[in-house]
């Protein structure tokens, strides 16, 4: 009787929850539906019209509320988007875990972290509020403009770029483990992860700066992961 128990109990689906460093915003827009609707509609409204577009006042029409409201969440749209870019490197460095968990070879967690790190993103059905295709998209457009700045050095103290610096120092510990002599295990990870993007967009908007026939081939996947082998034998 146990037995038929176990296998007509219904087991609920665990729920994925990406941690974001708190100073990152002033009220987690996690806490309310108010704040998911501001995740929401911002990923939305920056992948459709642009970062230097993008207002919390056009924000605030879009969902219905005042722009004082979405100033409780974050103090600026630069934080705004800096949140959104910790959420995509905290996920990812979520999916690379999973991914390279049951993996014992050096050689094949590092071509699954290539992968990972190179191919176009789906939709993760754990976080219906976050639409991953269109935060992909603007990784790829928007993201060299929360470094870009004067202030960079003051956002780096603060401790604001830790999600896409674990997920590059964790990838690097393969590379290390595959080669301890290898010296430049940082600097190849980070130049994969940045040239997935620029490959990307260059294919979109710039295609004679690169040999990718659109930015959904997996040629790119295919040219890191021959760079990246061959650098580190």
């Amino acid at each position: 009787m146990k037995e038929n128990l176990e296998y007509n109990r219904v087991y609920e689906p665990v729920k994925v929850h990406i941690n974001i460093d708190d100073k990152l915003y002033l009220k987690d827009p996690n806490s309310s539906e108010l704040g998911t609707k501001i995740i929401t509609h911002s990923i939305g409204m920056i992948d459709d019209m642009g970062f230097e577009s993008f207002t919390f006042k056009k924000l605030a029409m879009s969902i219905g509320a005042t722009e004082p409201s979405v100033y409780r969440y974050f103090e600026s749209k630069h934080k705004l988007l800096l949140y959104l870019l910790a959420w995509y490197w905290n996920w990812m460095d979520y999916k690379l875990m999973l991914a390279t968990n049951n993996i014992d070879s050096a050689e094949a967690r590092l071509l699954t972290a290539i992968k990972l790190l190179s191919q176009p993103i789906e939709k993760d059905p754990n976080f219906e509020h976050i639409d991953e295709t269109a935060l992909y998209r603007i990784v790829v457009s928007e993201s060299s403009k929360v470094y870009l700045i004067k202030e960079v050095d003051k956002v780096n103290k603060e401790g604001l770029f830790i999600s896409y610096k674990r997920l590059c120092n964790r990838v690097a510990a393969i590379v290390k483990e595959i080669n301890p002599n290898y010296p430049f295990p940082r600097t190849l990870i980070s130049t994969i992860v940045e040239s997935s993007h620029d490959q990307r967009f260059f294919a979109d908007h710039l295609p004679s700066l690169t040999d990718m026939t659109d930015s959904e081939s997996d040629d790119i996947t295919v040219f890191l992961t021959d760079l990246v082998f061959k650098a580190i034998r």
